[in-house]
């Protein structure tokens, strides 16, 4: 019988200071057009987020304008690549070994972890985060290390996916899954507005979880993806001189929107649903990306009002953490967990346009 992947347990961070109030004001105060301002006002309120968090802690000058106590995104030009990559290669692994702490792991589990799967696509170094996690930690050296890098807010599904794999081909597998993202190193200086409501979602956070063959906390059951065709502009991820340069178009809700009416139209077998209507499933994942994604899903599928409580509430406390966010709602769900199985669906979206999604099992509260 081939085994099944559970995540026994998941464990969460963030950086120590709130900047989305900052954020909001630094860039209310840059617009000189009290009409475009009134709009970012207007989306600002509506965006459902409260709180971002980064290591990169703002202050308020005596002139009122804003920067943070290091100075990295000062008055004058704004840092390049070379000097945000410092920044993730310090504090990358410092937010890391703070969610695997959370993990509690004895040192009977940490000395029996097998594999290593780390997904990342705010930085990049070498040695890699991976190795740099495996001995900061104390695992063993010939650990199974693989990189899920660059995938953007999907790679959380796609490092579940390895896991998955790994733990169905090797029953005695112990996996530690690790996604950090520092996405607040690369905030632009811009006066695009649609650019300006982009970075307004972004936060850093990092989950560590564990992945075993033991049969308590979420089963994994099977993993599909789909591309929606004509739109691979609207979501995009570039290597820039000036950081990452980060796209979302306007319309990828209502790419969204489109995509799952035709998928719900087709009930095809090897569709994202699996042949089975959104009332089959008790719980939804949803990864965070904004509130007007988290809209689209919840419309498109004609989702009960409190179905997508956890990513809402996830988008609301710490905003949109790439592919660290779904793993933050799947460990709300862990937390929750009651005294029956509960049948669920995961979702998160990404460039391509595309969605990478897989059902699972929230098992009884021992």
């Amino acid at each position: 019988m081939t085994a099944v992947a559970h995540i026994n347990r998941i464990g969460t961070a963030v950086p120590p200071h709130q900047v989305h109030q900052a954020f909001v004001e630094y860039v209310a105060g840059t617009i000189a057009d009290a009409k475009r301002r009134q709009v970012f006002e207007r989306m600002v309120a509506r965006a459902g987020i409260e709180r971002r968090f980064s290591f990169l802690e703002p202050i308020r000058l005596p002139d009122g304008q804003f920067t943070d106590r290091d100075g990295f995104y000062g008055l004058g030009d704004w840092p390049g690549t070379a000097d945000r990559m410092t920044r993730y290669e310090r504090w990358a692994p410092e937010l890391a070994f703070e969610a695997i702490g959370t993990l509690a792991l004895s040192d009977a589990e940490r000395a029996g972890i097998t594999h290593l799967v780390v997904a990342s696509c705010t930085g990049f170094m070498a040695p890699g985060l991976d190795q740099i996690i495996m001995a900061g930690i104390g695992l063993d050296p010939g650990v199974e290390r693989t990189m899920v890098g660059f995938m953007g807010c999907y790679a959380a599904v796609n490092a579940l996916r390895v896991a998955h794999h790994i733990v169905r081909s090797t029953p005695a597998a112990r996996v530690l899954v690790v996604n950090v993202e520092l996405c607040s190193l690369h905030f632009q200086r811009t006066d695009d507005l649609e650019r300006m409501l982009s970075m307004l979602l972004f936060g850093d956070g990092c989950a560590a979880t564990l992945v075993t063959a033991e049969p308590h906390g979420i089963a994994l059951r099977d993993f599909r993806a789909a591309t929606i065709k004509d739109t691979a502009g609207s979501i995009t991820w570039r290597i820039a001189d000036q950081g990452f340069d980060m796209h979302l178009d306007g319309e990828v809700p209502g790419h969204i929107g489109r995509a799952i009416a035709a998928e719900l139209a087709d009930g095809a077998a090897d569709g994202l649903l699996r042949g089975q209507a959104p009332a089959d499933y008790d719980l939804w994942a949803v990864h965070a990306g904004g509130r007007s994604i988290l809209d689209a899903v919840e419309q498109g599928f004609a989702l009960a009002p409190d179905a997508l409580a956890w990513s809402r509430d996830v988008l609301r406390t710490f905003g949109n953490m790439s592919s660290a966010t779904l793993m933050f709602v799947l460990a709300a769900m862990l937390r929750a967990a009651d005294d029956r199985d509960r049948s669920g669906f995961a979702l998160a979206f990404g460039p391509g346009l595309a969605a990478e999604s897989f059902r699972f099992t929230r098992l009884a509260a021992p």
